[in-house]
């Protein structure tokens, strides 16, 4: 692909003379030549793979023109001026030029070696950028690859809840947070009344349909602060933050009636399937751990199912029954 330069210098015989120079060193048609900076403004400065400017031009200052490069494309911008000046300088490289070259003795035979510099440079930084750029959208997409298996590890792959070993993190935080702040926090365990046999019966696809429906449902019902999981089987649980045993009672009459209602659907029946649920609270119950509270919550899932199933049962700190086989 052959390089293409601009050159914006308002003296003809200069102008013509560099371009003799740098197509001498780089090839014929690699000069683009403008004498003014409206002349040069009309090109399409991005397309250049290097710009040389004057300081002194007959429509305005180089160092404004510069300044205008600079906004409208990343060319390596290299000023050529007869201002042998320090301060003219750093003030030209802070404004975005890449290199200075003052207009004295020989100068332009020295120009096609500042050029060839500048676009080594200028194909470093752009190798480097894009190394860069690379490397961070790996790193991103390692990270988004480690949520991914952290999501993996800490869900139920059937219904999408947390699972039982995540539940057993985020029990002990929200535990932990409830008894510093003294907020209530509401444990609840369901237990799906005659799964087994219904799965026994209608085979484990039909099974799952109930379970992936279990999740469904819950899910549909939670504030986004609540935690739902997969207990294992049939078994779910759910914690509520800032929600005493009798909003949490409301919450799974809810929960309990639409599963009644989807379930009677998948088995195409009248009869849908009930849920025994259990419910603690740290305000009722008033546990010293999360052990504890999910003993209490535990104590009153058994007691819905001895008394019947398909209803809410919630703890009081003298609940102590015993497991009824399901």
């Amino acid at each position: 692909m052959q390089l293409k330069l601009l050159m914006i210098e308002d003296d003809a015989d200069q102008r013509e003379l560099v371009r003799e120079i740098i197509e001498d060193h780089f090839g014929q048609n690699t000069v683009t030549c403008a004498g003014t900076r409206a002349e040069a403004l009309q090109n399409d400065l991005a397309s250049f793979d290097l710009i040389l400017t004057d300081h002194n031009l007959p429509d305005g200052s180089g160092m404004d023109l510069l300044g205008e490069i600079v906004k409208r494309c990343k060319t390596p911008v290299i000023m050529v001026t007869g201002e042998n000046n320090a301060e003219m300088a750093a003030e030209a490289i802070k404004k975005g030029a890449t290199d200075y070259v003052v207009k004295v003795g020989d100068y332009m035979f020295t120009i096609p070696l500042v050029v060839e510099k500048n676009l080594t440079v200028a194909k470093l930084r752009h190798e480097n950028e894009t190394l860069r750029s690379d490397l961070e959208k790996a790193l991103a997409d390692v990270r988004l690859s480690l949520t991914r298996v952290e999501e993996m590890a800490a869900t139920d792959p059937l219904t999408g809840l947390y699972n039982r070993r995540h539940f057993a993190r985020v029990i002990e935080q929200l535990f932990s947070e409830s008894q510093r702040h003294h907020f209530d926090l509401s444990a609840v365990m369901i237990d799906l009344d005659g799964f087994k046999q219904l799965n026994d019966t209608f085979g484990h696809a039909l099974g799952d349909q109930l379970i992936v429906l279990t999740g469904q449902v819950i899910h549909a019902n939670l504030r986004k602060g609540d935690v739902a999981a997969r207990y294992g089987g049939d078994e779910f649980v759910l914690l509520l933050p800032h929600a005493s045993d009798h909003e949490a009672e409301v919450v799974l009459d809810r929960i309990r009636f639409q599963f009644k209602e989807d379930s009677a659907k998948i088995l195409k029946r009248d009869r849908g399937v009930s849920m025994s649920v259990g419910i603690g609270s740290t305000n009722t119950t008033r546990p010293v751990t999360a052990d504890q509270l999910m003993a209490a919550t535990d104590t009153a899932l058994y007691a819905a199912k001895g008394a019947g199933r398909d209803r809410v049962s919630r703890a009081t700190g003298a609940v102590r029954l015993q497991k009824i086989p399901a």
